[in-house]
């Protein structure tokens, strides 16, 4: 079980990163100047640790990674999508409780 949290990652290792992953993919989008970001971090945190044996998480630094904002039109910080595959599956901006952030989860992991 993953217990250290979302891992960072850049752009340049997104394609291997996703790629590899048998797992959804929980992608945040944030910033260090993000306010919303760094409420969100104690409970992203905790569902890292929650469904670490059932999806990966991620960290994208919007102001590090200018292609994958472009990509997955990211216009708000925090963003969240989950990929199953490589492609999107669900998608939420702003800021929301556990609960909805686990509902979100289950839906794709099929719980």
């Amino acid at each position: 079980m993953q217990s250290e949290g979302p891992k960072s990652i850049t752009q340049q290792e997104w394609e291997s990163y996703v790629a590899g992953s048998s797992l959804p993919l929980f992608v945040e989008f944030w910033a260090t100047w993000c306010g919303p970001c760094k409420t969100m971090a104690p409970v992203i945190e905790s569902l890292a640790e929650e469904y670490g044996d059932r999806a990966n998480f991620v960290k994208v630094n919007v102001d590090e990674s200018p292609e994958l904002v472009s990509r997955f039109q990211v216009f708000s910080v925090p963003t969240f999508i989950i990929l199953v595959r490589g492609e999107p599956a669900k998608r939420f901006v702003g800021m929301a409780t556990k609960g909805h952030m686990d509902d979100m989860l289950k839906q794709q992991l099929g719980d």
